[in-house]
């Protein structure tokens, strides 16, 4: 071999060592004229950001997936939840492995959008609408008219229930109201339940019955629980027919969703705030109201300790988040469950007050400083909806995104009350809006005057 093919032989092993070493492709291309061309194309690294451990495995196998279908290289980071969205900003302004894209919290997006490192979705599935996803879910990640994220998980609050008592209950009153006829007092005018005399009703009678009672022991309001209160003989084994951690407001919000308005459907009107109004005076009465029937001790209750109570049969009904449907799950799998449970939609405060519970979404944001745009919001699309696909069984979450059919579960109730939900204000001037109205709930629980703390919360909110 001639000196000149040896050097041309060591040139070309160099060079493809550098290729190998810096990652790039090798790709054969035909130029003008036939004439074979060679081009060199590195691969594009995205750098994606987040903070819960519970969400490595899903991000991890999407990342390898996207990879393997757009040639793009994505590289998790789990980063510390400490101050992120300032880990996040100086990082992009250092210019150094900073998120191209990364997850945060719906009602962090004003915040990350004012700072530069959020962005308008490009959306190029054109995916980031409610034939996808519910409306909660779009409401999270609009501002000001324009989507700046793409929904990924959400959490709300839904009425958990013990289903055998509410079949017992069912069949008490079914016996009941089969024994029992209205009476009217020829005198006053009033009615009365009076037994019928000399008469017992078979056992396909009861029955019949009682299934038809059982659909109003799943309370479509508050008054449907107290009832149920009043009249249910309670099996020995049962300490309350309702409890709930009263000290956090995830669990109480519902009461006043309806009612109190901070920012609207999007949480982002500054000037759309409406606290001290006279829907939101009677709900909260009527939540100062329950103390008197359920004796909640707000210092001594837990959400852990309520979750624990319900699974050793002490109680009938309580509100949950989705955590429970693993819970659950693992209770059974550990013979820990000796009963059938269910699940609905929070009840209305009363027949005239709507109740709504709040929702809070876990977006994927796209950095404004990013140099790779066009394939952070592919990668953001691709991770919410195309790997949606196991996003429960790998996080422990629930997706935001409409999954296909199958057998109705849990989480098709959780979906449901996350659709009509109402989203934490994005507002950085309402940040401590939470905090407030914790303590609102706080007091009322107590029995303070609730004008007075509704006064107070609206100055607090508003200014």
């Amino acid at each position: 071999m001639s000196f000149r093919k040896r050097l041309y032989s060591v040139a070309a092993i160099v060079l493809l060592g550098i290729l190998v070493v810096c990652g790039s492709t090798f790709t054969l291309q035909v130029g003008e004229g036939n004439q074979p061309q060679t081009a060199f194309r590195r691969e594009e690294t995205l750098y994606f950001w987040y903070t819960d451990e519970a969400m490595t495995q899903y991000i991890n196998s999407a990342a390898v997936a996207f990879g393997e279908q757009e040639k793009v290289r994505v590289i998790p980071v789990l980063t510390s939840g400490n101050e992120y969205l300032e880990q996040i900003y100086d990082a992009s302004l250092e210019g150094k492995q900073f998120p191209d894209a990364y997850i945060l919290g719906h009602d962090q997006l004003e915040k990350a959008y004012l700072s530069g490192v959020a962005s308008k979705i490009t959306d190029p599935s054109g995916i980031c609408s409610e034939q996808y996803f519910p409306k909660a879910a779009i409401s999270s990640v609009t501002y000001h008219g324009a989507k700046i994220a793409y929904p990924l998980s959400f959490e709300t609050s839904v009425l958990l229930y013990n289903e055998d008592y509410l079949r017992t209950w069912a069949e008490q009153r079914a016996y009941y109201e089969l024994t029992h006829q209205l009476t009217e007092d020829p005198e006053t005018g009033e009615q009365t339940d009076t037994l019928i005399e000399d008469y017992e009703p078979s056992a396909e009678d009861i029955a019949a019955k009682a299934n038809e009672c059982f659909a109003d022991a799943i309370p479509g309001s508050l008054e449907d629980i107290l009832f149920l209160a009043d009249t249910f003989d309670v099996p020995e084994q049962v300490e309350g027919i309702m409890k709930w951690d009263v000290s956090d407001i995830f669990y109480n919000y519902w009461i006043v969703g309806d009612s109190i308005t901070v920012g609207g459907e999007c949480g982002d009107e500054e000037e759309n705030i409406s606290i001290n109004n006279a829907k939101t005076l009677e709900c909260l009465n009527a939540y100062t109201a329950l103390n008197q029937f359920f004796f909640i001790e707000p210092e001594t209750v837990t959400y852990e300790s309520v979750v624990q109570d319900f699974l050793d049969g002490k109680i009938v009904y309580t509100i949950v988040t989705s955590d429970i449907i693993r819970t659950l799950q693992e209770a059974e799998e550990r013979g820990e469950l000796s009963f059938h449970y269910g699940v609905s939609t929070m009840p209305d405060v009363s027949s005239t007050l709507p109740g709504r519970s709040m929702s809070t979404t876990g977006t994927v944001v796209v950095n404004g400083f990013s140099e790779h745009a066009e394939n952070a919001n592919k990668f953001a699309a691709f991770l919410v909806k195309d790997q949606a696909g196991g996003f429960f069984e790998k996080t422990g979450k629930l997706p935001a995104v409409y999954e296909e059919a199958k057998e109705p579960g849990m989480a098709d109730i959780f979906r449901l009350e996350y659709a009509d939900s109402i989203p934490l204000p994005k507002m950085m001037k309402t940040g401590n809006f939470w905090v407030i109205l914790e303590r609102v709930f706080s007091k009322a629980w107590q029995g303070v005057d609730v004008t007075a703390l509704l006064q107070e919360m609206e100055i607090l909110t508003t200014y």
